[in-house]
């Protein structure tokens, strides 16, 4: 069996204030996309979580998805996704039953079952049953469940697993979107994901039953353990961070007999727009400007050995916008203008969980006093509330009630 294993398309997501749907990334990677699938007719694709950049997505975000899967059900393609952080799986589920008619197949939410919606696929080897695992969190968990609490998300997502009563004597396709661990080391990352740092972390061997586990969350196209552990990667750089992993695109994964090696292959399609980080200083910089032939570019620009001044920002900005390209960061490193602040930086802000960020305000505020473990679970439970709402609109009253009602039970154990 083949398919093409897609994760992280954040569509209508904006970078540096710039739409990536109005500017033509996203439109255009899809359209490629189309035409991969339509050349490759592979049997599935599968979509790992993170559709949408936020869980009440634009319409124009609605449409492309739209477009996308209207294509692969011409194509007789099936869609198989599950929800990520950033979706609403009950919106994404909305009609589920009428879509699965027609071969697009959708996590559903735990809080309306515990077991996982799956499907079984056919080829010339028997069945392949894909189970569709939404992005889920320790306290979801336990509450699908009916159990007590569960420590962290590896003892959550191990629990949830086995009240599925998958055969692993046939061929299984875990379908998720979690932070997946091996042996504690994580995958690297680049600056776009939210709330991953140590996060709730799963380790691989969590997921050793399945022949193939399709992951997303981590914005890198890697393995986590064994080859046929992986995350897909996002399909476009969305931090500048990214432009360091290796080129992106779609995973090909052939599924063989049972007990065969799994293959897979990144099927790259070069962005719109690709992306690039120029550092130096002032001289380099402005040599390479004046003789780089690159256009249609996303820049972040560095000087390191001067200040930046509207003379030099206004050089740099015009003659890249001549050559339709976007400026999209333009700051200074210089060491005499820096200083020592004491202050997180942007790139500490990014490389931290909400947790670890709370932890170090009540450290700074308590005269150096670090947060008890009370206080650590308090913020460890709100941040998985965080992770799984809309970040664009007010917390609703259930989730209030949920907050409320833990930190009784943490200030009950004082």
């Amino acid at each position: 069996m083949r398919f093409l294993h897609l994760a992280d398309l954040h569509l209508g997501k904006s970078i540096y204030g710039t739409s990536l749907l109005d500017n033509g990334d996203q439109p255009a990677w899809v359209e490629q996309f189309l035409s991969l699938a339509e050349r490759l007719r592979p049997d599935a694709v599968v979509i790992a979580g993170d559709v949408y950049d936020r869980s009440a997505p634009s319409g124009e975000a609605v449409q492309l998805f739209s477009r996308m899967l209207t294509a692969l059900h011409t194509l007789g393609i099936p869609v198989l996704l599950c929800a990520g952080n950033h979706d609403s799986v009950q919106r994404l589920s909305f009609l589920h039953p009428l879509l699965a008619q027609e071969g697009l197949y959708i996590s559903a939410s735990l809080c309306e079952a515990p077991e996982l919606r799956h499907v079984t696929l056919q080829d010339a080897d028997g069945p392949v049953t894909f189970w569709l695992m939404p992005y889920v969190f320790p306290a979801l968990v336990s509450e699908a469940l009916g159990e007590g609490r569960f420590p962290d998300s590896d003892s959550a997502v191990r629990a949830l697993l086995r009240r599925q009563g998958a055969d692993f004597a046939g061929r299984n396709v875990l379908v998720a979107h979690q932070n997946v661990t091996a042996g504690g080391a994580e995958a690297e990352r680049g600056g776009s994901e939210s709330m991953v740092g140590g996060v709730g972390q799963i380790d691989c061997s969590a997921f050793d039953g399945f022949d193939y586990v399709a992951l997303g969350h981590i914005h890198a196209a890697c393995p986590v353990g064994r080859d046929s552990v992986r995350y897909a990667g996002s399909p476009l750089c969305y931090h500048f961070n990214e432009t360091r992993q290796p080129p992106k695109g779609p995973l090909l994964v052939e599924l063989g007999g049972k007990g065969e090696p799994v293959r897979t292959e990144t099927l790259v399609l070069p962005p719109l727009h690709p992306m690039r980080e120029l550092r130096g200083s002032w001289d380099a910089l402005r040599a390479e400007a004046l003789s780089d032939p690159g256009r249609g570019e996303y820049l972040r620009i560095v000087l390191t050995d001067r200040r930046l001044s509207p003379e030099l920002a206004a050089f740099f900005h015009e003659l890249y916008e001549s050559r339709d390209s976007i400026v999209m960061e333009l700051c200074s490193e210089y060491e005499q203008f820096t200083g020592e602040t004491g202050a997180l930086s942007r790139g500490d802000v990014e490389e931290k969980s909400v947790e670890a960020l709370f932890g170090d305000f009540h450290t700074d505020r308590a005269d150096g006093v670090p947060p008890t473990e009370e206080d650590e679970a308090l913020l460890r439970f709100a941040g998985e509330l965080l992770r799984h709402t809309d970040p664009h609109t007010p917390p609703t009253e259930r989730e209030i009630r949920k907050l409320l009602d833990f930190a009784a039970e943490q200030e009950a154990r004082v």
